[in-house]
């Protein structure tokens, strides 16, 4: 089983896909109503939806990058806000965090090997 895709809901599709084609996204589907993003790296995409009555939701994507400090600084350069600084969190992860135009939550971090296999992993 391989992750095809999420999707998340926005009010304006317009703007969030500015908003993804900005933090490095690849726009490959362009509707009135729907986007679909490639990623830079791997077989998962990321699809936004348009919803006259956006939910809040409880969902955060995450983005795995090499080095969360430096993607975040460059991303800082290009005008995009963050909610949380990178931080190195007790499950072993360092990550930052900041919303979409419609208020989804992401996460871009850096894990290393702790990322599925953590100290506290069970055994296979």
């Amino acid at each position: 089983m391989d992750l095809n895709q999420v999707t998340v809901q926005s009010n304006n599709i317009s703007e969030s896909i500015l908003f993804y084609q900005k933090i490095g996204l690849i726009l490959i589907v362009e509707d009135t109503h729907y986007a679909r993003f490639e990623l830079p790296k791997g077989n998962s995409t990321l699809s936004v939806h348009l919803t006259a009555s956006h939910k809040p939701s409880n969902t955060v994507i995450y983005f795995e990058v090499s080095d969360v400090v430096q993607v975040v600084t460059d991303l800082k350069s290009i005008g995009i806000i963050f909610t949380q600084e990178p931080t190195k969190e007790p499950w072993l992860w360092h990550e930052s965090r900041l919303l979409d135009p419609a208020g989804n939550e992401i996460c871009i971090y850096t894990a290393g090997e702790n990322r599925k296999s953590p100290p506290w992993r069970l055994p296979v």
